[in-house]
């Protein structure tokens, strides 16, 4: 597995069903082909920096999820076929993803045991 991020900008006169039936599709797409889904956003209605399709404004959707290459293809299919989606991105973000893997933050603490505390005291002085 792969871990990705996928940013969708749907239309913002798509109303409150029309997104949730969105979010559905690329959440559904992704779980369908044995995908994980880590963090689900909505960043809600944004001002675009130039229009897309004759829109100036755009309700954004940020997903990210650890998935197999077919998944995110299906996926992006599918919002590429659908209307009342303007714009879409996504991007890997790391090649290899094991879900029992600790996390960086866990690795990156430093070892706090009584004898460390002592060897780096004396290696100060």
């Amino acid at each position: 597995m792969r871990r990705y991020e996928t940013i969708v900008i749907v239309r913002p006169g798509a109303g409150e069903t029309e997104f949730s039936s969105v979010s559905d599709k690329v959440t559904g797409t992704i779980e369908g082909f044995g995908g994980l889904i880590v963090r689900i956003d909505r960043w809600g209605l944004k001002k675009l920096a130039y229009p897309i399709k004759k829109e100036a404004q755009g309700d954004f959707l940020y997903v990210e999820y650890a998935g197999l290459p077919d998944g995110v293809k299906e996926m992006e299919r599918l919002i590429r076929i659908d209307d009342r989606v303007l714009k879409y991105m996504t991007v890997k973000t790391q090649e290899v993803f094991t879900p029992d893997a600790p996390k960086a933050e866990e690795l990156a603490e430093p070892e706090t045991s009584p004898a460390a505390a002592e060897e780096a005291e004396e290696a100060s002085e």
